[in-house]
């Protein structure tokens, strides 16, 4: 048997969080190792809207999310990539929708003021200005400044590129194993590390069962689409709308969120059913990133109903008020998924640590949480240990 290869840190997972972790162990001067399944990035990291949502977030998301911002700044020019400061618009279409937006930007208005402008309120006209949206359903909107776009097809395989040009190791159709104090089993043979990450998303299963089912952890697996229908402008920006308001925790939290759920479940109850996301990116080329739906379980079955899509194909015609929504790609999206929390970080063994985004913000938080794990503070920011104050005045 050939002896361990040894490195300071060795991540399992080249996905968004995995990557984190690898470009702050490079940064630290660490010899590092990544070990990933696949032969490339095929993950979560590339199947979703490119879309790093700042505003919405509350508690340790916040605070993740605020310094993945900077940091998707920082390897956009890095990496050769773009990443574009558009913001993001909440179209309000209904009067319950318009007052949750209202709410949150009153509760919110002091840490909605921030470096990159402030978030605020538009009117019906100012929103379908910023938005080609069909007109006569808006009752107003909001601009959220902070929020990134990107095109995770392209920008996280450009930042597993440029790690591997800056000296970190990539062991491409290499699976892991096991992973205890000192040692990651691979199927390539044991790697020696002082520190070892598990950054496998929904197949945490696969390494630490006990830890996932501790937590619920399960697989959601979403109805996503690329399309090219003909709007009347482009979409600058990406949008959200009243479905994303009942799931981002600054939306959800304030005290009408309640009656528009009330109010969508009448209006649309397989909406509901299905667990609509309803949101829409535009990239490079022209065409539109549509989503999504959400469905849970310990394992991705791999049958996508067209229920999903014919759900969100039709939504979207409504939404800017098009007759035909031309289909270019349908794909399944897979991420993991716990009702009991956001995050999953913990330390199973000494010096093993598992980090796991367990929500649908995994490109909004990801690169965020890697600086804390090495710190020893991750756990206490997720757990709220640490208040959120605390660890955004500690950045």
């Amino acid at each position: 048997m050939s002896k361990p290869s040894h490195y300071d840190v060795a991540i399992v997972g080249a996905g968004i969080v995995g990557l984190a972790h690898a470009w702050e162990a490079h940064r630290r001067g660490l010899r590092t190792v990544v070990v990933d399944a696949a032969a490339g990035v095929h993950g979560a990291s590339v199947r979703n809207f490119g879309h790093a949502c700042i505003t919405p977030q509350t508690g340790a998301a916040a605070v993740f999310a605020a310094e993945a911002r900077t940091r998707w700044l920082d390897l956009a020019v890095r990496a050769g990539f773009t990443a574009r400061e558009t913001g993001t618009v909440v179209v309000a279409r209904r009067a319950e929708e318009l007052a949750v937006l209202e709410e949150h930007n009153e509760r919110h208005s002091e840490q909605l003021s921030g470096p990159h402008g402030a978030t605020r309120l538009l009117t019906a006209a100012e929103t379908t200005d910023r938005v080609p949206v069909a007109p006569g359903a808006v009752v107003g909107g909001a601009f959220l400044p902070a929020d990134l776009q990107v095109d995770p097809r392209t920008a996280v395989p450009a930042i597993a590129r440029h790690l591997a040009e800056q000296g970190v190791d990539f062991r491409w159709r290499t699976a892991a194993t096991g992973a205890t104090s000192g040692t990651l089993g691979t199927t390539r043979g044991d790697i020696a590390a002082h520190t070892i990450v598990v950054a496998t998303n929904h197949d945490l299963d696969r390494l630490f069962p006990a830890v996932a089912e501790r937590v619920h952890l399960v697989r959601c697996r979403l109805h996503m689409l690329r399309a090219t229908p003909v709007l009347r402008a482009p979409l600058t920006v990406p949008l959200l709308t009243g479905w994303s308001m009942l799931r981002y925790s600054g939306f959800a939290e304030q005290p009408s969120a309640a009656a528009l759920r009330d109010r969508l479940a009448t209006e649309l109850p397989e909406g509901i059913e299905l667990d609509l996301n309803q949101m829409v990116t535009q990239h490079v080329d022209g065409s539109l990133i549509l989503g999504d739906t959400h469905e849970r379980g310990v394992d991705a079955v791999p049958f996508e109903s067209e229920r999903g899509f014919d759900l969100v194909i039709r939504e979207t015609k409504r939404l800017f008020g098009v007759r035909d929504v031309p289909v270019v790609e349908r794909w399944q999206g897979v991420y993991a998924s716990s009702p009991d929390r956001e995050f999953v970080i913990e330390q199973p063994e000494p010096g093993v640590h598992v980090v796991t985004v367990a929500s649908g913000i995994g490109m909004t938080t990801g690169l965020g949480i890697a600086p804390s794990t090495f710190d020893g503070t991750a756990a206490d920011i997720a757990t709220g240990r640490i208040p959120t104050e605390t660890a955004q005045e500690n950045r």
